[in-house]
């Protein structure tokens, strides 16, 4: 189960009501009018003053369009966004680990370290990432009662292969007690979001 870096992770974004948006609202409206010439510029005076949220938002433009002299700066800006408290930056820190993205060597300690800061601010791919860690053993010592901890969290965020992922494990007892009543729940739920798999499985378990 290999994660890629999401077009919702490489979108630049706006976080209502946090307070490292303030500030940020001028930038983002010349990025969604298509200024992104503008609204780099606007995100880069906002970054260098020390808004996370707009050294996220920087380091996203940067990334897709970087600087000749600087290519790479984009890791920079992401690294101070995550560092800041920005869940979607630690997030795609992790990813970028993972791949080795922008000149980084490769780490999967360093991804599920990414992805566990992301994980605990409630970041939904995030969470379905680090259980997957957990459940490969990758980037931390195997354990399926951790990776059961982080599907389940992702499939009360209602995250389709979440669902199916946790309704498998108390199915079979993978570092859960086995419940093939919760089984059946979490299959039922991903059945509800079109997972054909997960509609064949509900009618089979716990009945």
């Amino acid at each position: 189960m290999k994660t890629s870096l999401s077009l919702a992770a490489l979108l630049i974004c706006q976080l209502a009501g946090a307070s490292h948006a303030a500030g940020t609202e001028q930038a983002y409206a010349l990025y969604s009018s298509g200024h992104a010439d503008e609204a780099l510029l606007d995100y880069q005076h906002l970054a260098k003053s020390g808004n996370p949220l707009a050294q996220y938002n920087y380091a996203m433009l940067l990334r897709r369009n970087p600087s000749a002299t600087a290519p790479n700066a984009w890791l920079d800006w992401l690294r101070k966004a995550a560092d800041g408290g920005i869940k979607q930056a630690a997030f795609a820190l992790g990813v970028a680990y993972e791949h080795g993205d922008g000149g980084l060597a490769k780490s999967q300690t360093e991804a599920t370290r990414w992805f566990e800061v992301a994980a605990k601010q409630g970041h939904v791919e995030a969470e379905v990432s680090l259980a997957t860690q957990y459940f490969l053993g990758r980037g931390a010592a195997q354990s399926y009662a951790d990776a059961a901890i982080w599907y389940e969290r992702a499939a009360l965020q209602n995250d389709v292969a979440a669902q199916y992922l946790i309704a498998s494990m108390y199915e079979h007892g993978d570092g859960v007690k086995q419940d093939l009543k919760k089984a059946q729940r979490w299959y039922l739920a991903a059945a509800r979001q079109g997972d054909e798999a997960a509609k064949i499985k509900a009618k089979t378990v716990g009945n």
